[in-house]
């Protein structure tokens, strides 16, 4: 910041002046500034809750001093620097409230090498350190702020903070990174993008280098770990005449925490870890291969989760620009069409005839819409109508995706830059020629993603599904109904036909045996009553091989295999175990599913034999419970009971993220299910299946609620005949902490509010009744949202699995319910 004539005249006697007046420093605690006071090195202002100090502050090894405001949970974390360009070479440094009602930082020989600059006088005024962490110049008495430092932002996003543009003035607010740290001044910025939808992205000079995908009305669309965090965070995004902007809240009582962009070009959201007096990372971009800026080119598409060798390809109706270069693996290129497509253009690029249709890709981060045309206000049928009539549109997508409210739509006449897959992704509606679609349902396997192609014919409406259940469960994912196919256009029944419905890759069997060396012991992990579980290396990825045993092998064991390989290559989510590829060869049937390295979640909780341990925070314990429950109630909206929920069946990745797994065989009820077999770990079972072999979602609901009372308290349910109904005891006395397990820290007073929260959850999902269990999409909304509203559980009355006396309650129909059955 450049600093006035008027300043430098004052400087050198004010500073004289400081220098004679003691009584002007500022020495005590306090939030406060008056005019003619000042803070010399050495003193502070700290909010008045204790959260943030302001004083100054030498980075690393630098022996310079900046004015700064740090965290007080960790004096080494600064996140607001006052003068970042121009440090003072000494400890003479003195902050002073001029007369002139700025904030000057003089250094020792009294010149100014940094001022607030505010334009507007506050008389008389006085500077303010808020618990917001936010240094604010007000007026005294009528508190009106003239001057905040949250309009100047350094390196962190805070709650409260924004960054965006003002698109009057054209001001814009956005992070910029340390050039080390050693050095605050400004290199990589973060920045909310004004054009198109919000999107934000990471700068390197004029280079772009990553973005989080384009806000879709619930999160942005790259980052779909957020939808973890809901209950701590909220997002604040602005869009209209005036601005553009992002921030965030954070709900009252949750730890410090912030958005940082580092000086190694990474954007993280970090919260503090009082117990381990660090801060944990939440959420990290670039995360990976994919997330770097248009990594696979135009028109490419990434995939994070393909051999290392393939991260890039074409969509289909795409073929590499340059072979020559993606045979080096340089992708840059991107692709182009194979076969041009079929749009006759009338006056300002209207269509006046056209063959075209469209193909969808599911589970992307939508494309950068720098060049894409937005409308919120329309309908997604209008958008594909609109899109259809423009020969020049490629691509279109629904803009907002709030739950039941599907709506808007984006438009792109350009390039479709920096596609790729995520998991809980959106649908993109990319344009192709007739000649590169299907006229019937076809689909093949994309990092665990169905591709589906279909014709679609002007005039079609996107509410004519073919598939009803498919477009209640996504409305997003509906292109069109499907014209009736010509025979003489039928694909022939070949055996890739016949298993068209699997939408992963099959693998030779000489390609396991060589993945496990020949199915050695040595690389066993696991064994249970379905087979072993091979740690193996698989196309340069590593990956758990389960091999079923023998006497599995019957006709109608490899009827449920083959429909589990169907059922399981649709069901991905990331809080599931993805199945990556299968094998059926030479009576050898299995199952390749990505590796776990934290393994089960089982040692980390009642440990392993003698083996010491593993320590969870009560943050990460919670934030597993919360994966868990997103993952069943993603299976529950599938129509998919797990049957099987226990600690050994949760996984952990290697950010300890928990992946449900061990769903064994799925089976297609049918309405009557009397007698279905049971199948299940004592002490997970619910009563009315224990009893009855009634089968419902409300069963795997109360299996959750065992697993979240295991998390919480340390011990199993087979501990003790009473352990639920103990557990209500303690609860209802208030002595929530005797629940806790011991080896969790302390709680403080709002950690204790959660933990009562969260047994409260737990209890209503083990009631015996299940009309009084809540659904697995309102456990949820209580885990993610501290304000929902709880039922109080009501007494216990029976140990685990024991039967009650209470008559059938629930009716919910088993037509085309997939029940995973325990092999």
């Amino acid at each position: 910041m450049e600093v006035t004539r008027d300043h430098l005249g004052l400087t050198l006697p004010l500073f004289l002046f400081l220098l004679l007046s003691p009584g002007a420093l500022v020495t005590g605690v306090s939030d406060l500034l008056n005019e003619g006071n000042n803070i010399t090195d050495g003193n502070t202002l700290v909010s008045a809750d204790g959260s943030f100090i302001l004083g100054f502050f030498s980075p690393g090894v630098s022996t310079n001093r900046y004015l700064v405001i740090w965290f007080s949970v960790s004096n080494t974390t600064v996140c607001w620097v006052a003068n970042r360009e121009r440090p003072v070479n000494s400890t003479a440094g003195v902050l002073v409230f001029s007369d002139t009602g700025n904030l000057l930082l003089l250094d020792g020989s009294g010149q100014t090498v940094w001022t607030s600059n505010s334009t507007t006088r506050a008389a008389p005024g006085v500077a303010q350190l808020l618990e917001s962490g936010n240094l604010v110049i007000r007026e005294q008495a009528g508190h009106t702020t003239v001057w905040q430092s949250f309009d100047y932002l350094s390196d962190t996003l805070l709650p409260g903070m924004k960054m965006g543009k003002n698109r009057w003035t054209g001001s814009e607010w956005y992070l910029s990174s340390w050039r080390s740290a050693d050095d605050p001044s400004p290199a990589y910025r973060f920045v909310t993008e004004a054009n198109g939808l919000p999107d934000n992205t990471l700068w390197d000079g004029s280079t772009k280098v990553y973005r989080t995908g384009p806000w879709n009305g619930l999160r942005f669309s790259g980052t779909t770990e957020d939808a973890t965090y809901t209950d701590m965070f909220k997002f604040v995004v602005t869009i209209n005449d005036g601005e553009v902007t992002f921030g965030y809240t954070a709900t009252p009582g949750t730890p410090p925490s912030r958005i940082v962009a580092t000086s190694t070009g990474f954007v993280k959201r970090l919260v503090w870890e009082e117990s381990r007096k660090r801060w944990e990372t939440f959420l990290q971009g670039p995360r990976d291969v994919c997330d770097a800026y248009a990594m696979c080119g135009p028109f490419g598409l990434c995939n994070a989760n393909a051999p290392s060798t393939s991260f890039c390809s074409c969509p289909r109706g795409f073929t590499p620009a340059f072979p020559a270069e993606w045979d080096l693996r340089e992708n840059s290129g991107g692709c182009r069409r194979s076969a041009a497509l079929d749009c006759a253009q009338g006056n300002e690029g209207a269509s006046t005839s056209s063959t075209d249709g469209f193909m969808v890709l599911q589970g992307v981060k939508l494309p950068d819409t720098f060049n894409a045309s937005v409308d919120a206000s329309t309908t997604v049928e209008e958008c594909r109508a609109r899109c259809f009539a423009n020969c020049s549109c490629l691509a279109y997508a629904p803009a907002d995706i709030k739950v039941g409210a599907v709506a808007g739509c984006i438009i792109w006449t350009g390039n479709i830059t920096d596609l790729r897959y995520v998991d809980g992704g959106q649908a993109l509606y990319m344009r192709l020629p007739k000649s590169e679609l299907v006229i019937i349902f076809h689909t093949y396997m994309s990092r665990g993603n169905c591709l589906v192609l279909y014709y679609i014919s002007y005039g079609q409406s996107l509410s004519d599904a073919t598939d009803p259940a498919a477009s209640r469960r996504d409305p997003a994912s509906t292109v069109g109904s499907v014209p009736a196919a010509d025979p003489s256009t039928m694909i022939e029944a070949t055996e890739e036909f016949s298993q068209a419905g699997i939408c992963v890759p099959a693998v030779d069997l000489p390609s396991i045996k060589a993945a496990t060396d020949d199915f050695s012991d040595s690389n066993i992990i696991g064994k249970g009553g379905f087979g072993v579980v091979y740690k193996a290396r698989l196309n340069g990825d590593i990956v758990a091989v389960k091999r079923l045993r023998p006497s599995g092998r019957t006709e109608k064991g490899k009827n449920d295999f083959t429909r589990e390989v169907k059922v399981m290559s649709r069901v991905t989510h990331i809080n599931l175990v993805k199945l990556v590829s299968y094998c059926q060869e030479e009576d050898e049937w299995i199952l390749v599913y990505e590796y776990m390295p934290n393994k089960s979640l089982s040692p980390y909780i009642f440990g392993e034999n003698s083996s010491p341990r593993p320590s969870l925070t009560w943050f990460q314990r919670l934030e597993i419970i919360r994966g868990i429950a997103i993952g069943v109630e993603y299976l529950h909206n599938k129509e998919v009971i797990h049957r099987d929920l226990k600690l050994p069946n949760i996984l952990l990745d290697h950010e300890l993220k928990p992946k449900i797994a061990d769903f064994g065989t799925a089976k297609l009820f049918i309405d009557d299910q009397t007698n279905p077999t049971l199948v299940q770990t004592p002490g997970y079972i619910a009563p009315e299946y224990a009893r009855e072999g009634n089968l419902t979602l409300k069963c795997d609901v109360y299996s959750f609620g065992v697993v979240l009372l295991e998390i919480v308290s340390g011990k199993k349910i087979t501990s003790a005949k009473t352990f639920l109904l103990d557990a209500w005891r303690y609860w209802n006395k208030g002595k929530i902490k005797a629940l806790l397990d011991s080896q969790v820290a302390e709680p403080n007073h709002q950690l204790s509010l959660d933990l009562s929260r969260v047994i409260q959850i737990g209890l209503l999902c083990v009631q015996p009744m299940p009309n009084d269990r809540p659904t697995m999409p309102e456990v949820v909304v209580m885990l993610t949202d501290s304000s929902s509203w709880l039922a109080r559980p009501k007494k216990h009355e029976v140990g685990p699995g024991q039967a009650t006396g209470y008559p059938q309650t629930s009716n919910y129909s088993l037509a085309h319910c997939l029940c995973l059955e325990q092999r």
